[in-house]
């Protein structure tokens, strides 16, 4: 049992570290995307390219890494708890499986999903504070740091309340597709795998029905749903920080309101670039640190 324990830890760690690796890589890329979603004032007249130009000229380079240890400090246990083989996971699947009397595939992406959403719901007030901050900009900072952030918004909005605003749409969104990893034995290369696999299908004009499949789920998953409840959850999550803020109390309230002021594109689907750029580097890091790792601890 000890023996056991012992490969969960390191397994725990070696998620951890891939999901901290893959998130400071991209960490410029989701800072201007929090910027750009929920239109701070000073970047709003800008787009994807000139807000990562202009970010660095106005708070220093440092200023595109805003919020990153906080994020740090929230997706290791997240990255551990979803990408790793958890224990959790493997409960998950058996009560499913004696519980519900279902097996095969449906039982593992079931427990795919609910792991992704313990692991959300237990590090979602690390990502609340991590928007918070990446939110400030130089010179109008509201929070010092992270301590503080949590003091403020404890203290300001409703206790522990106020660290869950968003939580609904971060669920909704992410239900769906959160076990679809876990469908191949916890294997976090499967993306960059499947990634792999349709483009060699491009290069060898073969199988073209699977690129086609690919693509639709791509474009599926991102511009016809999960992306405006990205928005959604940033805008909640930003609550009181924004002018707007009591319009953005639901979750579709706030889809309401971000479709009347700013239309699909420059609302709705703003910064929605940023998830295709920076998609590969993200993936590629993680499933390569990962493997490292996995060498490194004796996991394989």
């Amino acid at each position: 049992a000890a023996h056991r324990d012992f490969y969960w830890l390191r397994s725990f760690i070696a998620g951890g570290v891939a999901g901290c690796c893959a998130k400071t890589t991209t960490a410029p890329l989701d800072r201007v995307k929090i910027l750009l979603q929920a239109h701070n004032h000073h970047y709003k007249h800008l787009g994807v390219f000139s807000t990562l130009c202009a970010v660095p000229r106005k708070e220093g380079y440092l200023g595109l890494y805003k919020g990153n240890g906080a994020m740090m400090i929230r997706i290791f246990p997240y990255g551990a708890i979803h990408f790793s083989q958890c224990p959790f996971h493997s409960h998950a699947r058996i009560v499913i499986k004696k519980q519900l009397g279902i097996s095969g595939h449906v039982h593992r992406l079931m427990a795919g999903s609910m792991a992704g959403i313990t692991a959300v719901i237990c590090t979602y007030p690390l990502d609340m504070v991590r928007v918070r901050l990446a939110f400030q900009v130089k010179g109008e900072h509201k929070y010092m740091g992270i301590i503080h952030a949590f003091k403020m918004i404890y203290t300001k909005e409703g206790g522990f309340s106020g660290f869950y605003r968003g939580l609904m749409p971060t669920i909704v969104g992410m239900a769906p597709y959160a076990g679809k990893l876990k469908t191949e034995d916890g294997n976090p290369s499967a993306l960059i795998l499947e990634v792999a696999r349709g483009l060699l299908c491009i290069l060898f004009l073969n199988n073209i029905h699977i690129v086609i499949a690919h693509l639709v789920e791509l474009l599926f998953k991102y511009l016809f749903y999960r992306y405006p409840l990205d928005v959604t959850r940033r805008r909640m999550q930003l609550g009181a920080v924004l002018p707007d803020s009591e319009k953005c109390l639901t979750m579709v309230q706030t889809l309401k309101y971000v479709y009347r002021q700013h239309g699909i594109r420059r609302g709705l689907y703003r910064g929605l670039s940023l998830n295709y750029i920076r998609c590969i580097p993200s993936q590629a890091v993680a499933f390569t640190t990962y493997e490292l790792m996995k060498q490194f601890l004796h996991l394989n």
